[in-house]
């Protein structure tokens, strides 16, 4: 049962810490008037990704919304022309996201709240082997979800 609860614990405690920190980065890019922070990461992924551009699928993947927030998130940013839709030519039924150059200096122009608030909010927090540590432990559990979801 004390194991349990550890296990609980440890979920509970990283919910609550996400949560936290990405609450606080989020109001500090509305205080600055930027992009909300559901905004940049869709944008982050899409300009780390090759040729600036993403499946829907794979936009949801890597991001913490559901497929169908995505869908909605990407509809809005196309009105705002920060995103375009392709469809994908070796799949007809498919579509891409890709990255704006609006989209992108929308992003550049948030970069320094948002990376400023990732370490006012986390990694401040921590020393460096702590980080390590998490970063460590955190790889483990994302890959065992990627071993899991490709075999």
């Amino acid at each position: 049962m004390a194991e349990d609860q550890e296990d609980v614990a440890a979920w509970r405690t990283l919910l609550l810490a996400q949560n936290a920190v990405l609450r606080a980065i989020d109001a500090e890019l509305q205080r600055a008037g930027l992009i909300p922070l559901t905004t940049y990461d869709v944008l982050l992924e899409l300009s780390a990704a090759e040729g600036r551009r993403l499946r829907m699928q794979e936009l949801a993947a890597r991001t913490v919304l559901s497929r169908t927030r995505v869908s909605r998130l990407v509809d809005d940013l196309v009105a705002e022309g920060l995103v375009t839709r392709e469809r994908d030519p070796d799949d007809g039924r498919a579509w891409f996201a890709v990255l704006t150059p609006a989209g992108r200096a929308a992003r550049r122009k948030a970069a320094p709240v948002y990376l400023a608030g990732i370490r006012r909010h986390f990694t401040d927090h921590l020393d460096p082997d702590e980080q390590a540590q998490l970063t460590e432990a955190l790889d483990k559990v994302l890959a065992a979800h990627e071993q899991r979801a490709g075999g």
